[in-house]
């Protein structure tokens, strides 16, 4: 598959930073701060679910308030939402299916495109579809970071996207498994932090978890 500049710099983020934090907020202001939280703990990859509280008012607003990041959206499950995602200026985009028809889309607007699978043959499908990188989820449910490990022999050319169970203890152990990147999202947003507004111990955890991704590499 041809490989563009858009691509190159998304593999190349993945890479650098290993870890996207998944955002599904009920309200906007929630989102805002929890995006603002993570961020300043080193974080710079921020995924806003599409069915978050106003989500494309949430991705033009971080866009512009946290320039150092990189910011996209996830659970997008049609044509037309990715559509009106891309015109609110989202860099990256996550499916939790494989739908050839978004891939597609994702390529002609060149937006890297994550579609989610989770068996050998669907992972399969969503490369030769043209998806930047495959994202297995719910990966708890088939093993984990073993899943990710045995995955490896056959599919070793494929970028792989855990999610779904990921915890901030075995980050790094999906890494040396083979993953690219990992997605966490409740494990970085605790329901008690959420529920205290307690925006230091967040973005504490997030600077813990950065800091353990480093030193592993």
């Amino acid at each position: 598959m041809s490989v563009s500049n858009s691509l190159n710099s998304w593999l190349q983020l993945l890479q650098q930073y290993r870890a996207i934090a998944i955002i599904r907020s009920p309200q906007i202001e929630l989102g805002y701060s929890m995006a603002k939280a993570v961020a300043r703990g080193g974080m710079r990859l921020v995924e806003i679910t599409w069915n978050s509280d106003r989500a494309p008012e949430l991705i033009s607003q971080l866009r512009s308030q946290l320039p150092n990041c990189t910011i996209g959206t996830g659970t997008i499950l049609t044509v037309d939402q990715l559509k009106d995602a891309i015109s609110c200026g989202i860099q990256f985009c996550f499916t939790p299916h494989v739908k050839p028809k978004i891939i597609e889309t994702a390529i002609a607007f060149d937006i890297p495109i994550v579609a989610g699978a989770l068996t050998p043959t669907e992972i399969v499908t969503a490369w030769q579809a043209g998806a930047s990188c495959v994202k297995v989820f719910p990966v708890d449910a088939v093993g984990g970071v073993s899943y990710i490990k045995s995955l490896q022999g056959p599919l070793k050319e494929v970028p792989l996207i855990p999610t779904g169970g990921v915890t901030l203890d075995d980050t790094s152990q999906y890494i040396a498994a083979g993953a690219i990147a990992v997605g966490l999202a409740g494990q970085l947003f605790p329901k008690h932090l959420l529920e205290a507004r307690n925006w230091d111990a967040i973005a504490h955890q997030a600077k813990m978890l950065q800091q353990q991704l480093f030193k592993e590499m």
